[in-house]
């Protein structure tokens, strides 16, 4: 194509694009005209049924108007020209002719039609002839590059089909992760589509684009099951808040918002728990063992008295004897009930085993059980009695307390002798017992369950709506009863149209919070798909959490086992996933790295063979030509270096970070960076970060595969043997 073609077709697709944008602008007028009518759209029924559908078109066409507002930026990324001649054009959302049947305009790049756009190659072109990219700049179409399809030299002006992959990767890096929906490549597509009904695993090296894939299929499927899960939501669950905000935008800007993002810190609502356990604790409180443990420190609570308890009545004094406490405990277990609504049945035993005794003692000489009423009379009387007795409520506290999670973790870990009875492990003592840890959450969340409610179940609400109801019918009683007040239209409206019911549930709160703040507030809410990213971090009891979440077993799971970093994590995807689905997961791998280039990656790599020999690292797609390089410091010179760092990549565009050992003032350990990227980074002291634990050598590989652009290393002591390589690194 000559450079005159080539500038009338990219005046051609600009017009094209042009006309796109002009009709998303129509549509976007047209849902805001739509939204504010149905603002005002009036509410006042008998049954409050149009407040209700009211609520639900306002919400539905917010999320339209979100929708087509993120879709102004890279409207349209793309064209396929099929061999038979047709064109389409592929981008963000769906746009089509309503004066022409509807014909598509603009495809989704989650309908089947767009897909030939990732995956047909030269070898296979799946009956399309061209694939057009679009470089653009807000709604200016800059440039595009052709690939013609079914022959191997098929690349025309503007370089080879992957320009856009590239200029995407060597991009300077911004607040957050980007969504990728014009460079899914092959690999990466097969997974977003992939139809499966469990769980699929995406395994990766670092910078493989696990994560972001992770998110477009959570896309895909809000795509193509939207019935299924919109009014249920989606789960992101990942390292850290630094993680979470670092990906939290891609999907928003895939137009989805129906979807929580929480760490396995914030599982349980109202805690937010970010500190972490001693290597031996949390591999004790990871394992399935711990119910083991969980229920014996409930069974250690409900006890048997050594010495009788005396009760003190009004006529008689009775007592708690072991034997009858035995009888009220096994009783209240075989109800399978959890402890706390079981202490229910205890209470009942214990007060009929003591009101038996008490009358056969009150109405010795004179009552006899033939005198049936006069028994249960007094029965009846005695149970009063009994309920309102301080000591006979204060030894049902004592055999039979009523505990929350909070109390029942918290006292097991401040007592020896407790966590002896219970089985546990020794290592789990600790001073402050509420000291919480991201270990401890699961635990907390299986202890609800098994404790159940502290409280009776709060019926305030349905109580308040019949005295609301109960006071509305007495004003329209007053109403109606005061004929000098209404004429007769107004009786027959008051009497026929309205009633109390409908009156008082005008006045009922409405919860009118987003599904995704409703669901993390609610911990029994169940979501029908979760995304579990860095995966091979989370324990045994963390995947129980999971599990109870989503009892669909709907599951995207990304990880690299690689990289494990927790004592407590998973060795392998098998031993996690089958006894929750078994034959319901699939495997797929991920092994070109988009993020890290050769020359970094071949440091890395150096590193991955010695504490993973078996692991192959991901091929990275590009190189730099700029060679990592290492530098040797004293303890004295080792802050002015990293200032020196953070001075010179401030003069430039992009991101950069400067990580280190835990504790190091000035850089954030490599737990922090897990799944994030910048253009820059500096590795301070590496030997101390291969010597932190038992997994050192997966934390320095985190912290070796974060820059896309530039890696530097600052060493006070014995550079390690895999860097040495490093350009200035010192052969020690």
């Amino acid at each position: 194509m000559s450079t005159r073609e080539h500038e009338a077709e990219l005046q051609s697709e600009q017009q094209h694009v042009s006309a796109l944008y002009t009709r998303l602008d129509a549509e976007r007028t047209r849902v805001r005209q739509r939204y504010a009518a149905a603002l005002r759209s009036p509410i006042d029924t008998k049954d409050g049924g149009t407040l209700v559908q009211r609520d639900s078109e306002v919400r539905a066409l917010a999320r339209e108007i979100h929708r087509l507002d993120i879709a102004d930026n890279g409207l349209c990324f793309g064209r396929l020209d099929a061999s038979s001649g047709e064109s389409s054009y592929i981008g963000r959302i769906g746009i089509f002719d309503a004066d022409d049947d509807y014909e598509p305009l603009l495809i989704d790049w989650r309908a089947p039609a767009a897909r030939p756009f990732y995956t047909a190659t030269g070898a296979n072109p799946e009956n399309m002839r061209r694939r057009r990219q679009f470089h653009t700049r807000g709604r200016q179409v800059v440039e595009f590059v052709d690939e013609i399809l079914g022959r191997p030299d098929g690349h025309e002006r503007g370089g080879s089909g992957d320009a856009a992959l590239l200029a995407a990767v060597n991009a300077p890096r911004g607040d957050g992760m980007r969504d990728i929906v014009a460079t899914i490549q092959a690999e990466q597509d097969e997974i977003i589509r992939l139809d499966h009904p469990g769980v699929v695993v995406i395994e990766g090296g670092p910078g493989t684009g696990k994560t972001v894939v992770a998110l477009h299929r959570v896309a895909y499927l809000l795509y193509t099951q939207r019935k299924r899960i919109e009014h249920h939501g989606v789960l992101v669950l990942g390292p850290n808040s630094a993680f979470l905000r670092h990906i939290g935008r891609v999907l928003p800007s895939l137009g989805e918002t129906d979807v929580v993002f929480m760490t396995t810190g914030d599982l349980v609502p109202g805690l937010q728990v970010t500190a972490e356990d001693t290597p031996e604790c949390a591999v004790a409180k990871g394992s399935l063992r711990m119910l083991d443990v969980l229920a014996a420190a409930i069974a250690d609570r409900q006890r048997v008295p050594a010495d009788p308890i005396p009760v003190e009545l009004a006529d008689v004094t009775v007592r708690i004897d072991t034997e009858t406490a035995e009888w009220a405990r096994q009783e209240a277990r075989e109800t399978g009930l959890p402890h706390n609504p079981a202490r229910a049945k205890f209470v009942e035993i214990l007060t009929y085993v003591l009101t038996e005794r008490a009358i056969a003692r009150i109405g010795r000489g004179w009552l006899t059980r033939e005198d049936k009423q006069a028994w249960e009379d007094l029965r009846g009387d005695l149970t009063e009695e009994l309920a309102e007795n301080e000591a006979f409520t204060a030894a049902v506290d004592e055999l039979w307390p009523i505990l929350t999670p909070e109390s029942l973790l918290s006292s097991l870990y401040t007592s020896p002798e407790r966590l002896q009875a219970a089985g546990a492990d020794p290592a789990l003592l600790r001073a402050q017992g509420d000291a919480w840890t991201v270990a401890d959450v699961p635990l907390l969340d299986d202890l609800i369950d098994l404790l159940g409610p502290d409280k009776p179940a709060d019926d305030s609400a349905e109580r308040l709506r019949r005295a609301e109801a109960q006071y509305a019918a007495g004003v329209l009683d007053m109403m109606v009863s005061r004929e000098d007040l209404m004429s007769d239209e107004d009786h027959l409206l008051a009497t026929d149209l309205l009633y109390a019911e409908d009156l008082a549930e005008r006045f009922v709160e409405r919860d009118t919070r987003e599904l995704a703040e409703r669901a993390a507030a609610d911990r029994d809410w169940t979501y029908r798909h979760v995304v579990v990213d860095e995966a091979q971090e989370l324990s045994e009891m963390e995947w129980r959490v999971l599990m109870r979440r989503c009892p669909s077993r709907s599951f995207t799971v990304v990880g690299d086992l690689a990289q494990r970093r927790s004592v407590a994590g998973a060795t392998s995807w098998a031993a996690m996933l089958e006894p929750y689905v078994p034959g319901r997961w699939v495997y797929r791998s991920l092994t070109v790295n988009y993020r890290t280039p050769a020359e970094i990656m071949a440091v890395a790599a150096a590193l991955l063979a010695e504490f993973a020999p078996d692991v192959a690292p991901p091929e990275s797609v590009r190189a730099t030509g700029v060679r990592p390089w290492a530098r040797r410091v004293t303890e004295d010179e080792l802050a002015s270096a990293m200032k020196d760092f953070v001075d010179e990549e401030a003069g430039r565009e992009g991101t950069s970070v400067v990580i280190g050992p835990p504790g190091r003032p000035g850089a954030v350990a490599p737990s922090e960076t897990k799944g994030l990227e910048f253009d820059a980074v500096l590795v301070v002291e590496p030997e101390r970060i291969l010597a932190d634990g038992p997994r050192g050598a997966a934390e320095l590989y985190v912290a070796l595969t974060r820059a896309t652009q530039r890696l530097g290393v600052l060493h006070c002591g014995p550079l390690p043997r895999a860097l040495r390589g490093l350009s200035g690194g010192v052969g020690e």
